[in-house]
């Protein structure tokens, strides 16, 4: 089994499957009215990194930070069916937080969803703790806010 992790246009034909495929299983856990995602366009941008983890080449999962002053988001966290269990989502995770204190990030933040307890699970295993609601998103019941000092 062989798992890399390297930065990539999330625009490109594997970096649009993974975030229709991450958009397909949100909109199967919550209304419209409850899903924050990015577009891969939205994902393009200087103040973004967008990594793809292939197993066996396989594009089998992705995630984003979204960086702004020293203050990191991460975006699109997704690990498809035929890769979860292996580790691939800490491996990302793990990549995406090098990557950022290299980059001078001190604290990352996530918004996620409370039917999203693998997720949950895993950022609270990496040392994420909730914290209040920040930016634009409401503060609805079925948000969850996370965040880790680097």
């Amino acid at each position: 089994m062989n798992l890399t992790i390297a930065k990539a246009d999330p625009r490109s034909v594997d970096g649009r499957m993974l975030v229709e495929q991450s958009e397909v299983e949100m909109r199967a856990a919550f209304p419209p009215e409850e899903i924050f995602t990015y577009s891969p366009e939205q994902l393009w941008t200087p103040q973004a990194s967008f990594y793809i983890a292939r197993l066996d080449g396989r594009a089998l999962g992705c995630v984003a930070l979204l960086v702004e002053d020293d203050i990191g988001e991460i975006k699109r966290l997704f690990v498809h069916n035929d890769a979860r269990g292996t580790g691939m989502g800490r491996k990302l995770m793990e990549q995406l937080e090098a990557d950022a204190r290299q980059a001078g990030v001190v604290l990352i933040r996530l918004e996620t969803g409370h039917k999203l307890e693998a997720a949950v699970g895993l950022y609270t295993s990496l040392g994420y703790t909730l914290c209040a609601a920040y930016g634009d998103y409401p503060d609805i019941p079925s948000n969850i806010f996370m965040e880790k000092r680097l």
